[in-house]
């Protein structure tokens, strides 16, 4: 993909992101459940970093290394018309050279968003430092700035999803952190784990750009959200979750019962070989 047709695609994917008309992301770890994303109408694609994790026999959370992780944002982006977003955890990289490297890489497979996140999976701390993640995302948006793309940056706060802090304290957590990862340079704001509408509602009074959430079961619905002010809704890896429990229920009862009757139900073999063959 060219500059140009990079650029292009990130302005449209900015665009979609609406303050109470939601960009709704069903999240995809593959080209085949990309397609399938497309297919039922989404208007753009975002990536699992655990769904590409599990689909690459790797577990979540740092351990997927960048090269395989962005080889399979390379094969969502060239299977899907619309643009895509990539779910690239911590950045892939130690250092800020690394994340630029991440951030020019992300661009090469195609894709026209960011989510990085601020958690950190080694050491005692649950997240880094604030500073420390605001310089992370500096060199994100120099990076892309560079490249001339304006990709969107969505900062993911993990005080909700970690429980970090006193519950009370929670809010005012998330929005300092919000406040500094936007005066980086971040477009957005996600906040994983925050459904409660009280919560979310305050989050979105209180952080200056749009917020996302991440929605499943029991929480809010996409209209309910949307009435709070929600700019983008994804459901990070259930969907995947969802595909691999139907796996092992089908395997289980192939095996324990003989038995074939978690197989209702699935795509047609013709509809999904068209699908990826178009």
């Amino acid at each position: 993909m060219t500059t140009t047709n990079l650029r292009d695609s990130a302005l449209k994917f900015r665009s979609l992101h609406t303050a109470g008309r939601p960009l709704v992301l069903p999240n995809a770890w593959d080209a085949a459940s990309a397609r399938i994303v497309e297919a039922a109408g989404a208007t753009a694609v975002a990536t699992t970093s655990a769904g590409v994790a599990w689909d690459l026999g790797a577990a979540d959370g740092d351990h997927l290394g960048r090269d395989r992780a962005l080889g399979a944002v390379a094969r969502i982006a060239a299977a899907v018309g619309v643009p895509v977003t990539a779910d690239i955890e911590s950045g892939y990289a130690q250092d800020l050279a690394g994340v630029a490297d991440t951030v020019r890489a992300v661009l090469a497979a195609g894709a026209v968003g960011v989510n990085i996140e601020d958690a950190l999976y080694d050491g005692d701390a649950p997240l880094r430092p604030v500073a420390e993640q605001a310089e992370r995302i500096a060199a994100v948006r120099a990076a892309a700035d560079s490249a001339g793309v304006p990709l969107f940056v969505n900062a993911r706060i993990d005080t909700y999803l970690r429980g970090v802090g006193a519950r009370a304290d929670r809010v005012g957590l998330t929005l300092e952190r919000a406040a500094a990862f936007l005066a980086a340079g971040a477009d957005g704001i996600f906040v994983p784990g925050a459904v409660d509408p009280a919560t979310v509602k305050v989050l979105v009074e209180g952080v200056a750009g749009p917020l996302n959430v991440m929605a499943g079961p029991g929480a809010p619905s996409v209209a309910e959200f949307a009435g709070l002010g929600v700019a983008r809704i994804s459901v990070g890896a259930g969907i995947a979750q969802a595909a691999h429990a139907v796996v092992r229920r089908a395997a289980r009862e192939l095996l324990a019962e003989g038995t074939y009757e978690s197989l209702a139900g699935g795509l047609d073999y013709g509809e999904l070989n068209g699908l990826l063959g178009s």
